[in-house]
């Protein structure tokens, strides 16, 4: 494994970094914590492992670091994804605050915001997509500037096109811990603009860091990065 920092960004670059994300979820969820999850195929073999590593999340809450406005049983929603890969396979679960998507987009998001008052990640797992984004944060979003809320309603700038309810960037700030994992070549310019280049609003997870954060990656995903 090859560990280096960039800016304020430690990058891991390993043969499994699925393996590592789930060592670093179970690691916060053996005890009283507030953990953010996401969506996406990777994240779900993370959270398939983390179950088996971990059978016994009861001391975690775990959250959402977005969510699109669908209702929780569609095949869209990362309420979905979180419960077949993860929840469904504890013995014992934590509790899980749901972003209500099947309510408008503006109305779950007032609801979420209410019920993070007060909260402190402790760990938030992101992932980016090709276009710079994370969470539901797209480049030049709006909810880039919200700076007295803890989540908004967002719109999506790829596919599906369907309305969504995203943590804002102060809430990701005030997270101990901070993991994006990314995985392949189709990444790798979105990992060099996130890690490498000057911060832009055009690039989301080149802003949206936590109190440590830390990238694990794949040599495909990093190959873009400056060497060294």
């Amino acid at each position: 494994m090859a560990i280096r920092k960039l800016g304020n960004v430690e990058i891991h670059v390993v043969e499994d970094p699925v393996r590592l994300a789930a060592e670093r979820l179970v690691e916060v969820a053996a005890r009283s914590s507030h953990i953010a999850l996401s969506g996406g195929s990777t994240v779900g073999r993370t959270y398939e492992l983390a179950a088996s590593m971990l059978p016994d999340w009861s001391l975690a809450h775990v959250w959402f670091g977005d969510e699109r406005a669908v209702p929780p049983d569609d095949e869209r929603s990362n309420y979905r994804l979180v419960k077949t890969t993860l929840l469904d396979r504890l013995e014992r679960q934590p509790e899980a605050h749901r972003i209500h998507g099947e309510q408008p987009a503006e109305i779950a998001a007032a609801l979420y915001d209410d019920e993070l008052d007060g909260v402190r990640l402790d760990l938030a797992l992101n992932g980016i997509g090709p276009d710079g984004h994370t969470a539901s944060i797209f480049p030049a979003s709006p909810a880039l500037g919200a700076t007295d809320l803890r989540a908004v309603a967002a719109e999506a700038g790829l596919d599906p096109f369907v309305t969504r309810v995203t943590m804002t960037p102060p809430m990701f700030l005030e997270a101990e811990l901070l993991v994006y994992l990314v995985t392949g070549e189709a990444k790798a310019d979105a990992v060099r603009a996130a890690f490498a280049e000057e911060p832009t609003a055009f690039a989301p997870a080149s802003v949206i860091r936590g109190r440590r954060t830390i990238a694990i990656l794949d040599d495909a995903a990093a190959s873009q990065l400056p060497q060294g």
